[in-house]
């Protein structure tokens, strides 16, 4: 721990939070101290109106920052920009002046602005709406907006903000109705756009391809904004994103308080053991649910994020009980905040959090791009949010008002987590990720292409835009369907029927479950049908504003999961089994007896049961399931061992065929990176010397470890990608291990992983190596979904095989000329 920082408000508040822990239990592994940076202001640009000057000087802009202006100023001048700064450096100021200023002088410019939430799109309808500029009509056009108000945002609305699922199934599928809005549209701001990645990223890149092939048809070409926070290479991306050119402006002119960055390693329970007598550490969100307590005590506004809607719930639900052993009146500013609630349980906890009524919320990273909270002095992350750009992003949250401000980030009982809290400059000295999306994937692409037909006829020279030769393949595969036919002017719908109902741009594949409440019939909230076998399997629990309710039944077919309410002491885990068969190999690198491989593959998986938990990790039982199994056709990147270099070579044949479980299947993304290099391990030329007995264990511990750290270097999490492992593989023949994207087609992870194996399974080593558990534990080598039940592991058979793995790399990599590449 840095013993020279310097003392404040982020460190008083640490000092706080950290109140009454022995020495012997300090779980503060890394303090840093993040400087002050004053503003960069200019004066307002000459072609700004002065409506709109006037009244953003009223709302106290009294000049904008140099970024601002400069975005601003190139929007005006009709470029494509791109604007990446931090967390409240006023990205919006830049969208906002030009566009203003542009509806204010000509009545008959319109602009659309998209954002990845309701609740952002929320906030910045309440900011243009309250700056209260004549001729200027916002009106926001989403889900729930109600059917009366409809007609007249598509009728007199100059400035529409949405979302691109509405975009998509409400606005383009009817665009008709919309031909007056699209005849005068001028500009298209996406707003957060670096949340746009993998999957989903795939689909809005093609949405927008659409609505520029639809605006065209009206005759406009609007002028493309995007807002992103900080990422590396973000004209390339916005490019990609939006099918133009953009103009990046990343120079941020604006004020920062200072920081005080805690890392936060939860103790081990001596008293407890969890799966297989594995060490069990304090989790994650009962620290965040201390630390938040102590913090709301001390009169400091605070927000938690934390990964999952459920661990929102209980940490919520445990500052609660703790404050209200200190005082009663004090466990009322504590709430939960997620997606999933209902439309008017979200308004009235945004009205909260704006009053000032709530002082301590746990939140998923639904707040991360939502509601801007002025004013807050700390931030408490629950476990690392999977890219630095969403880690930065949480973290500035704190001190938005200028202040200075704490930000602690509370290790989960995982690889990754584990080794970001021991190696703090992976985390505070790397550039963050560039995003990742492929357009190109057949799975996105050939529904976005029937939409894009739907709506308008395909002629030749529109498939460029769309993919080329990949949008040429999928389109004859959509003409052999017959869903759509060939004629010499372009490709026409048969259909009377529109597709757009039926295409998930979510990457959900369908309709949303809805959760309801058997007894009386209420619904809940709903669940994508991508992760409900895991979330709301039969004996699950689920989480809802505060209170418990136990899964009953799940019916896959007409989209319900019922439940009841109860309030266990435990909580629930599911467990799945998984095979994978090699597709097709594109590229494979030999080196020596180790091969690493990229290619596509064919997984089958299946929820096969849950464990009931304590919040304190121990495990009660295992319950069996019965439900479907599902079948992924994706990219994977794996790598094989061969016998020699394993262990004694007449010991492989008989060692059978371990499969280890995966971690994934929750659809929702880089740049490389050298962390962990620095400690690459291994010896060249020596092998990792296993008894045959152990190397199952080995394997299965190396995939775990590896998936846990694929994040670090893929702008994903580990419910992204998915693994398995195996002694004996049949396509391979060698000892293999497999991790896998968790999309249909593949979102680009696997392939991030191809391009930085050495970096990637060096810091896997170094995660395993840091744990200090002594036979693998969640922290390390255990996985919270094997369906295997985490055996057999072996943590050193793990490091065994990693420094054979990158021994290999080190010895026949390209600087020995001993690389060799086949496709």
């Amino acid at each position: 721990m840095d013993g020279k920082a310097e003392s404040g408000k982020g460190r008083r508040l640490l000092d706080r939070a950290t109140a009454g822990i022995p020495a012997s239990l300090y779980p503060v592994t890394h303090v840093a101290e993040l400087p002050a940076r004053p503003a960069d202001s200019v004066d307002w640009p000459e072609w700004a109106a002065a409506p709109v000057v006037e009244a953003l000087s009223a709302s106290g802009v009294k000049a904008p920052w140099r970024h601002q202006a400069e975005a601003a100023s190139l929007v005006r001048g009709g470029e494509h920009v791109v604007i990446s700064t931090g967390t409240a450096s006023g990205k919006s100021l830049a969208y906002q002046l030009p566009v203003l200023s542009a509806l204010v002088e000509d009545e008959r410019a319109s602009a659309l602005y998209l954002s990845p939430t309701k609740a952002l799109g929320a906030d910045q309808l309440r900011a243009v709406s309250s700056l209260e500029i004549k001729k200027v009509r916002a009106a926001s056009f989403d889900g729930d907006t109600p059917l009366e108000e409809r007609d007249w945002v598509r009728a007199h609305a100059n400035w529409v903000f949405t979302n691109p699922d509405m975009l998509h199934r409400g606005i383009l599928s009817s665009h008709a109705r919309w031909s007056r809005f699209f005849r005068r549209l001028s500009f298209v701001v996406i707003d957060e756009c670096h949340s746009y990645r993998g999957v989903f990223g795939s689909h809005v890149a093609l949405l927008m391809r659409r609505l520029r092939r639809v605006a065209a048809h009206y005759g406009a070409s609007p002028v493309f904004v995007l807002a992103s926070a900080t990422t590396a290479d973000p004209a390339a991306f916005a490019s990609k994103l939006s099918g133009h050119e953009c103009v990046p402006v990343t120079e941020d002119g604006s004020p920062r308080g200072s920081r005080t960055v805690a890392l936060w390693e939860p103790p081990l329970l001596s008293e407890l053991s969890g799966e297989n007598g594995a060490p069990v550490r304090r989790s994650a969100g009962a620290e965040a649910s201390r630390i938040l307590a102590e913090l709301v005590i001390e009169g400091a506004r605070s927000l938690a994020f934390v990964r999952s809607r459920r661990g929102a719930e209980l940490t919520a639900l445990g500052a609660r009980r703790i404050l209200s052993e200190v005082d009663g009146s004090l466990a009322e500013s504590v709430a939960a905040y997620r997606s999933g609630y209902l439309p008017e349980e979200r308004r009235a906890l945004e009205a909260a959090l704006l009053s000032g009524r709530l002082l301590g919320v746990a939140t998923t990273n639904a707040l991360e791009l939502g509601v801007d909270i002025a004013g807050l002095d700390a931030v408490v992350l629950a476990g690392y949010p999977g890219t630095l750009a969403s880690f930065w992003q949480q973290a500035g949250r704190a001190g938005r008002a200028g202040d200075a401000a704490l930000v602690v980030f509370v290790a989960r009982d995982d690889p990754l987590d584990t080794y970001l809290v021991h190696h703090p400059a992976a985390i505070l000295d790397r550039p963050v990720e560039a995003a990742v999306l492929d357009p190109s994937n057949p799975y996105v692409l050939a529904p976005q292409l029937a939409c894009a037909i739907a709506e308008l006829p395909l002629t030749e020279p529109e498939v460029a835009a769309f993919g080329g030769d990949a949008a040429r393949t999928v389109l004859g595969d959509l003409v052999k369907e017959k869903i759509v036919r060939r004629r010499t002017s372009g490709w026409y719908w048969t259909s009377r029927d529109r597709p757009h109902a039926e295409v998930g741009i979510r990457g959900t594949g369908g309709e949303q479950i809805a959760v309801v409440e058997a007894d009386s019939g209420r619904m809940l909230g709903t669940v994508d049908p991508g992760s409900a076998c895991y979330a709301v399997h039969p004996g699950a629990v689920y989480l809802h504003q505060g209170s418990s309710y136990v899964v009953d039944e799940l019916d896959l077919e007409t989209g319900l999961a019922m439940v009841h309410a109860e309030d266990p002491d435990w909580t629930t885990s599911p467990r799945e089994i998984v095979d994978i068969s090699v597709l097709r190999t594109e590229e494979t690198r030999v080196y020596g007896g180790v091969t690493v491989n990229l290619g596509e593959v064919s997984v089958s998986s299946q929820v096969v049961g849950y464990l009931r938990r304590r919040p304190s990790g121990e495990v009660l039982d295992q319950t069996p399931l019965d439900l479907p199994e599902q079948s992924l056709h994706t990219r994977a990147v794996w790598y094989t061992i061969s016998a020699e270099l394993l262990g004694p070579s007449d010991g492989m044949a008989g060692t059978g065929g371990h499969r280890s479980g995966t971690e994934v299947v929750e659809p929702v993304g880089t740049g490389g990176s050298t962390v962990g290099t620095e400690n690459l391990g291994g010896t060249p030329g020596t092998g990792a010397e296993l008894d045959p007995a152990r190397v199952p264990g080995a394997l299965h511990a190396a995939e775990h470890a590896a998936i846990g750290l694929l994040p670090l270097f893929a702008t994903c999490d580990r419910w992204d990608i998915g693994g398995v492992s195996t002694a004996w593989h049949e396509n391979t023949g060698e000892a293999t291990v497999f991790v896998h994207d968790g999309h249909p087609g593949g979102a680009g992870f696997a392939d991030r992983g191809f391009a930085a194996i050495v970096p990637w399974l060096a810091a896997t080593r170094e995660a395993i190596v840091s744990c200090e558990c002594p036979a693998g534990c969640p922290s390390c080598v255990q996985s919270p979904k094997c369906g295997n039940g985490n055996d057999p592991l072996d943590k050193a058979g793990a490091v065994a095989v990693l420094d054979t793995v990158l021994g290999a790399l080190r010895q026949h990599g390209p600087q020995s000329g001993h690389l060799v590449v086949r496709k």
